[in-house]
C-alpha cells in the first residue's frame, strides 16, 4: 500500500507531559515516525504505537546534536518512505522553535503539512507560577524576546522593551542574564521585579525572585541553571511569595 506523505508539527508544551493538547496526543498516537527534541518529555513517546520509529534530534542550550539541515532532510525522507511524520517540539513550535522554517522546507517537496500548537513556556510557566503577564492598571502588554540572536548577541529588541512598562519574558536568555541585568540598570530599573524559572512545570522546578538589583545573587543562592526563562515586570510582584522575599530582605538589613 502506498504511503501518504504528511508532516505534523506538534507542540509538546513546556515539560509536564500532561500539558500537551489532546489533539497533539492523538497525532503522536497516529505517527509512523516521531522526530523529537531535547526539551520534549519522553513520557509522551510511550503514547506512540509500537511500530513507530522514534528519532532524537535534540537541541539544548544553543548546542545542536543534529543540525537543522539534517533535521529538515530527515523530515522529508521519512515522510516519503514511512508516511505520517510527527515533528515533536518543546513549548510551541512557532515561538522560537524554528517550526516555520521546517514547514517551509518540507512543502518544497510537495508534502502536505499541518500544525498543532503547544503551550509556550512564555505563557505556560508564568501561568503555573501564577504570575499574570497582563494585569489591569499594571501591564497592558507583554513581549516575548529571545535572549540571544543567531549571531550570539543580545537581542536589540530588549533595548526597546526596557523603555516600556510591558512585561518582558526572555526565552533562551539565561546565559545572558548578567547582560540583561546591566541593560535594565543602565535604564534606571534596579527596583523592577524579576523572576527566573528553571525546569518549569517539572518536579525539579525552581524559581528565583527578586529585583534587577538582587536577582544575580538570588540565582546564585538558589543554584539555578539552564534551561530557564526570565520574567521582568511589575506583575512579578503578584507571585504569592514575592512579598515574603521583601520581608526577608528588610529583616536582614535591620
Amino acid at each position: 500500500m502506498k504511503t501518504t506523505a504528511h508532516v505534523t508539527l506538534v507542540g509538546a508544551g513546556p515539560g509536564d507531559p500532561d500539558l500537551i493538547t489532546l489533539k497533539g496526543l492523538k497525532a503522536i498516537q497516529s505517527a509512523d515516525v516521531i522526530l523529537y527534541d531535547a526539551l520534549v518529555n519522553e513520557e509522551l513517546l510511550e503514547q506512540a504505537k509500537k511500530s513507530c520509529t522514534k528519532i532524537y534530534v535534540g537541541k539544548r542550550a544553543e548546542a545542536l546534536s543534529t543540525s537543522q539541515d539534517q533535521i529538515n532532510k530527515l523530515l522529508v525522507d521519512y515522510a516519503l518512505t514511512h508516511g505520517h511524520v510527527v515533528r515533536l517540539k518543546g513549548g510551541d513550535p512557532f515561538v522560537f522553535g524554528r517550526g516555520g522554517e521546517e514547514l517551509d522546507f518540507v512543502r518544497q517537496y510537495g508534502i502536505s503539512t499541518s500544525s498543532i500548537p503547544g503551550i509556550s513556556s512564555s505563557t505556560g510557566l508564568t501561568g503555573l507560577q501564577q504570575i499574570p503577564l497582563t494585569y489591569r492598571g499594571i501591564s497592558e502588554s507583554f513581549w516575548v524576546i529571545t535572549g540571544s540572536t543567531s549571531s550570539g548577541e543580545l537581542s536589540s529588541d530588549l533595548q526597546k522593551a526596557v523603555q516600556t512598562n510591558a512585561t518582558v519574558v526572555v526565552l533562551m536568555g539565561y546565559a545572558k542574564l548578567s547582560q540583561i541585568v546591566s541593560l535594565y540598570k543602565e535604564n534606571g530599573k534596579e527596583d523592577l521585579p524579576i523572576a527566573v524559572i528553571q525546569n518549569g512545570s517539572l518536579p525539579n522546578e525552581r524559581i528565583a525572585l527578586g529585583t534587577v538589583a538582587s536577582i544575580l545573587e538570588e540565582v546564585e543562592k538558589k543554584r539555578l541553571s539552564m534551561p530557564a526563562i526570565i520574567v521582568l515586570g511589575e506583575v512579578v510582584k503578584k507571585h504569592q511569595h514575592f512579598n515574603l522575599l521583601k520581608d526577608e530582605i528588610k529583616s536582614f538589613s535591620i
